[in-house]
């Protein structure tokens, strides 16, 4: 009876230390509630729809008229549904951009939509995407323009006052707002209500940001600020869609202000030893440009790499903000919609189910033998609960046991960042074949991390902290086995004739046939580039091997090679110029235009020619591309005679897409494509790719 007592008792006093053995200290900073919640956001739109959808222009200098702002079928609520149907949680608009017309009808000024020719100038653009967001159960963030090309006042104080009082109108009257967006674009050349001059403006001090701020925090609380310098949220310092691989949230805030920022590095990977709490926020266009132009009607981001900005952004402790460059009409295009779905459905996909749900998970250390430390609090689903070492220990790892072989290509591990962010290096190892083999070592893990690894099979997976601020908080494991993307592969043949061809998965089969006739899995493999000198078409396919699942196919019509070509004439030897036919659409080799401009090509041989091709530059801003051409083809490179094809290439400002153009055959050994005039207002012409057809 007294050992039962004695046993009871101190069972009693372990129960007892355990439920008081404190939590780890914080290691600061710490994220405030805002941002807390912020975090929770992860995936959410931008909307750029302005005055510039209607200019076709990415900036607009201000000296717009507000009659040219007129969308024929605005309808908010399919901005909204659209997001809602990809998994977002909030839209942020451009209520305001850099020309200064507002979407709004505010009471400051008369460049706004109350005296465009939408609705009569009774519309309200943020009033019908609140109501919008409010339905769809979204929230709402507002991007407002520091810079003003077209206010008079620019650069002046006065104009501090009139930004002021536009700030107070988009917070006080669209409801509860999740995010202001202020950008560090700020100062130079514009209209400025007829001055048409250049101000600068000293981008620290101008705006008087303290101040500033405070109208934000007093209307509205619980809104994050975006800006390169937050004070909430920061920019990833690239608009292509990736953070750094090492992410702290951390930031020395002092250091920077919009638009002054001395090392982009520091946005990109914040600041190991950052004095305030500003994760990163990675935004990107689903098309090159931010703004509806309809040349990018052909440009909108595939699903391979949709996913990559994906994976390069939540899976890196930050945000993902992409943005729709709504249409004339005041929709998103079909193919926007189309490939936003597309990667919502392939998300959905790769974490269907996790595989660590439910399995017992064992840790090498877990604070105080407290239960409510205990290992287990990893996959509990609950993120109020963490796994954590006592004090000092750094070094520690975690394992979760699959029980059965089990194959997987995806870890997700979050830390407790209302306690900091801790984790400065691990390890991630899979238990295959009984060992122990190591599948990936990262630096940061943050509030999320997703690593994107081979397919393995294993019995086990283990977490290892290899270093630490303090002892390691974890909140949360899971493991998936995504499913391969399927998507049809990417061929190329470089100038030598050499044919590529990529999937976009690992682990998947690739078919190829070059007589036209339909690929399957009994055609030719495709294990290393090959020589396809001759003409061809050349078909391609993906096929999953395990479920045989097959992609759509792939197409390029291959003409003779470009081996032994060479330029000639005026470009004779300039390095860059033969990018126009090194079979990389990508590069392009640019210059202005000298009417005429001409491109002369030795074939290196006598062929039979009946017509030719031409991509322009694929570049965001499509900056060199010809109109009007002439073609002439020579056995001798002198003798041109008259030109075998002459024309246009119709609406190429507006689809800079492959241009074909035939004509009778004719035999030659040198081909020149002259250029009339460029289709762009900046006077460049340019190829991306040049080819001829023969016969």
């Amino acid at each position: 009876m007294i050992k039962n007592r004695i046993l009871v008792g101190v069972i009693v006093l372990l129960m007892f230390s355990c439920a008081q053995v404190a939590p780890p200290e914080p290691v600061l900073p710490l994220p405030t509630a805002r941002q807390l919640a912020w975090h929770e956001m992860e995936f959410y739109a931008f909307v750029h729809f302005n005055m510039n959808t209607f200019s076709d222009m990415e900036w607009g200098l201000g000296d717009e008229i507000p009659e040219m702002f007129n969308p024929t079928q605005l309808d908010c609520r399919q901005w909204a549904r659209v997001c809602k149907d990809a998994g977002m949680k909030g839209i942020i608009l451009t209520a305001k951009h850099h020309d200064g017309f507002c979407l709004w009808p505010s009471e400051y000024t008369e460049h706004s939509v109350k005296n465009s020719s939408w609705k009569n100038g009774n519309g309200d653009v943020v009033q019908e995407l609140a109501d919008a967001c409010k339905e769809y159960g979204l929230k709402l963030g507002i991007y407002l323009s520091p810079w003003d090309r077209n206010h008079a006042d620019y650069g002046k104080p006065e104009y501090i006052t009139y930004f002021r009082n536009q700030l107070r109108e988009l917070l006080s009257n669209y409801g509860e707002i999740f995010e202001v967006w202020f950008d560090g674009a700020n100062g130079g050349t514009g209209y400025y209500g007829g001055a048409n001059e250049e101000r600068r403006i000293d981008r620290a001090t101008y705006y008087d940001w303290e101040n500033t701020r405070k109208i934000v925090r007093e209307l509205q609380p619980n809104a994050c600020m975006f800006s390169d310098a937050g004070p909430d949220v920061r920019w990833c310092g690239n608009e292509e869609g990736w953070s750094r691989e090492t992410n702290w949230s951390p930031l020395k805030k002092d250091d920077f202000a919009p638009g002054v920022v001395s090392d982009l590095e520091f946005l990109r990977a914040g600041q190991e030893d950052g004095t305030h709490w500003i994760p990163s926020e990675v935004d990107v266009s689903i098309r090159p440009g931010w703004y509806y132009h309809k040349y990018e009607d052909h440009k909108v981001k595939t699903l391979p790499h949709l996913l990559d900005i994906y994976y390069n952004s939540i899976g890196r402790n930050a945000s993902f903000l992409i943005n729709f460059p709504v249409d004339t009409r005041g929709v998103i295009h079909e193919k926007d919609v189309e490939q936003v779905l597309k990667l919502a459905k392939a998300i959905k996909s790769d974490f269907a189910n996790n595989l660590a749900a439910g399995k017992n998970v064992i840790a090498t250390n877990w604070r105080g033998n407290s239960k409510k430390y205990k290992a287990m609090n990893v996959t509990d689903g609950n993120s109020d609960s963490y796994w954590a070492t006592d004090d000092g220990v750094i070094k520690s790892s975690i394992t979760i046991d699959l029980e059965l072989p089990t194959e997987l290509n995806r870890f997700l591990v979050q830390e407790d960042i209302r306690l900091g962010q801790r984790i400065k290096a691990f390890t991630v190892e899979a238990f295959i074949e009984s060992e122990w083999k190591e599948i990936a070592s990262e630096t940061t893990i943050g509030r999320k991390r997703i690593l994107r690894l081979p397919n393995v099979t294993a019995t086990k997976v283990r977490l290892n902290i290899v270093d630490s601020k303090a002892s390691p908080v974890i909140s949360n494991i899971e493991i998936y086995k995504a499913p391969k993307v399927i998507v049809e592969p990417e061929i190329r043949r470089n100038k030598t004739g050499e044919v590529s061809i990529k999937a976009f998965d690992a682990g998947l089969d690739i078919y190829y046939t070059t007589d036209g006739s339909t690929p399957s899995a009994t055609s030719n493999k495709y294990v290393n580039p090959f020589l396809l000198n001759t003409k061809a078409t050349l078909k391609s396919v993906v096929i999953d091997p395990g479920t045989m699942k097959t992609s759509p196919v792939s197409e390029v019509d291959f003409d003779i090679s470009k081996e032994k070509w060479e330029m000639a004439g005026e470009f004779k030897d300039v390095e860059r110029a033969e990018l126009i036919f090194d079979g990389e659409p990508k590069s392009a080799w640019t210059l202005r235009n000298k009417s005429p401009l001409d491109f002369i090509i030795d074939l290196g041989e006598t062929v039979d020619i009946k017509g030719f091709t031409y991509l322009p530059d694929q570049g965001r801003s499509n900056s060199g591309s010809i109109f009007n051409y002439e073609f002439f083809v020579s056995m001798n490179g002198k003798n041109w005679g008259i030109p075998v094809s002459k024309g246009e290439f119709s609406n190429i400002k507006n689809s800079p897409v492959w241009q074909k153009k035939e004509f009778r055959t004719a035999k030659a050994r040198f081909v020149k494509l002259r250029a009339i005039s460029p289709a762009t207002e900046n006077g460049r012409v340019g190829i991306a790719e040049f080819g001829i057809i023969t016969e």
